[in-house]
């Protein structure tokens, strides 16, 4: 069972069955698709095949969100250091005068003298002037311009609305093609995770909210407290901010979503050179070395496997990467996560099983729930031991599965809100799969009498082998 998670994203190079099943032979535990890129007949066909041959493995599809890019072009503008090149707001374009942007109020928002970048900062402009609804930017630097590169306007306050049409066009697709998680981008304010969730309507799919600038970095506290897991965009983030603090800002964050218990992942350039190159760089490796060592739940590969030609070697090589860090890495059962407050019955519990995992030799802890509420904080204190996510939920078990060093398991088990009866018969159906054996100790989790309101209050330790005696269980 892998303890970090790797996150891939699926595009033209990995989209087919057998590329999806040889993803996850190397070591992939989620697929990510981008919203920004391709249409959505496509992205329905890539996750009805990811839910034939993968039935369990989450999948995260990134939504546009407040991102600006410039839209699918006719003509990749190529622009020598200097020279002028023109963004318009008018869709009727195509990149051989003028170069759309999907953003309708860019015209409005920037002025005369603002920096714009594109493509992760790789390219650098100054706004000469604005004239209706082009915006003349002069080339600080020679380069091309393409097609769906993101536009970045550090230091300007851009009036775009928390939540585009767009946005509610696309996840409404996610909620109706059976998502797990949606990634929202810039997400600044709590305020904004919750309107994402009204506009979701229900328990699924869950909220990554995307820390990718400075109103992100202000308001992260808030913004891990309502989200169900954050992710790092290294790429947007190094231009909103600035690149010498894109470390320390990674640190950082990790470290408030752990306050609250929440998984983050880490992306972007992670083995970039492995787009083009079998082999990565040392620094690339020592990267996710120190992603793994920060805290973080899952590394994230982007292009590497969306479009890169050594995409079974970069995944392979990110798996024994994280696996490696994992073994070197302390565990938090010993010393114990700095959690946000230590008065509520669920950090308790966490603090009994931290002393149980280092008092007793425990080898599997396991959680019975229907929401993974308390996989979830079982996770952000790394047990060295396994997590069994049990619950009756699919959507559950396949969302508990980018939790560090947890697996969901499905148990076809109705759960009781009344009484603990169903807790024997899921650890029956767990032994029935081989999932706990005979000579398990395990800790057991879960909620005694749900309708009490409470969440995680109940733990049980059991010989598993005395437990299938006791019960009758045939193995």
């Amino acid at each position: 069972m892998n303890k970090t998670k790797i996150v891939c994203t699926i595009g033209p190079a990995t989209s087919s069955e057998e590329a999806l099943r040889e993803l996850h032979a190397v070591g992939m535990d989620m697929a990510r698709l981008n919203g920004s890129h391709a249409d959505l007949d496509w992205h329905r066909g890539v996750i009805a095949r990811l839910r034939k041959v993968l039935p369990t493995t989450p999948i995260l599809m990134d939504i546009p969100g407040r991102k600006i890019r410039t839209v699918q072009l006719k003509h990749e503008p190529s622009f020598r250091e200097g020279e002028t090149i023109i963004l318009t707001t008018d869709q009727s374009h195509d990149g051989t005068q003028k170069v759309p942007v999907n953003y309708a109020n860019l015209h409005r928002d920037l002025a005369a003298g603002n920096t714009v970048l594109a493509d992760d900062g790789t390219l650098k402009f100054t706004v000469e002037k604005v004239e209706g609804q082009d915006i003349h930017l002069r080339a600080e630097g020679d380069g091309t311009l393409r097609s769906r590169k993101g536009i970045n306007v550090p230091f300007v306050n851009l009036q775009t609305a928390p939540v585009t049409d767009r946005d509610r066009s696309m996840l409404a697709f996610c909620v109706e093609n059976g998502v797990d998680y949606v990634g929202i981008s810039f997400v600044e304010s709590g305020a904004h995770v919750e309107e994402i969730k009204k506009v979701i309507g229900g328990a699924s799919p869950r909220v990554v909210a995307k820390v990718e600038n400075r109103g992100g970095l202000a308001h992260v506290d808030e913004i891990a407290r309502v989200s169900d897991a954050l992710m790092i965009d290294r790429g947007d983030l190094s231009v909103e901010t600035s690149i010498e603090d894109v470390v320390l800002n990674q640190k950082r964050v990790i470290e408030v979503a752990r306050s609250h218990a929440k998984p983050v992942i880490v992306a972007t350039e992670m083995l970039h050179t492995m787009i083009e190159q079998r082999f990565p760089t040392k620094a690339e490796v020592s990267d996710i070395t120190n992603a793994v060592l920060d805290g973080c739940a899952a590394t994230m590969l982007s292009g590497e496997t969306a479009v890169g030609s050594y995409w079974r070697e970069c995944v392979a090589l990110m798996r024994s990467v994280v696996d490696k860090a994992d073994a070197f890495q302390h565990p938090v059962a010993e010393t114990a996560a700095k959690l946000e407050q230590r008065s509520q019955l669920p950090d308790a519990v966490e603090d009994a099983v931290a002393l149980l995992c280092r008092q007793l030799p425990i080898s599997k802890i396991v959680t019975i729930s229907v929401s993974g509420f308390a996989a979830e904080r079982i996770s952000s204190r790394r047990p060295r031991q396994e997590i069994i996510c049990a619950s009756n939920d699919p959507r559950t078990v396949r969302a508990t599965n980018l939790l560090h060093g947890t697996r969901g398991v499905f148990v076809d088990i109705p759960f009781s809100k009344t009484t603990t009866d169903h807790i024997p018969a899921c650890l029956k159906a767990l032994f029935d799969q081989k999932e706990i054996l005979p000579e398990d100790l395990i800790i057991v989790i879960a909620v005694g009498y749900p309708k009490s309101g409470n969440r995680m209050n109940l733990i049980q330790t059991h010989v598993v082998s005395d437990l299938a005696d006791t019960l009758g269980w045939v193995g």
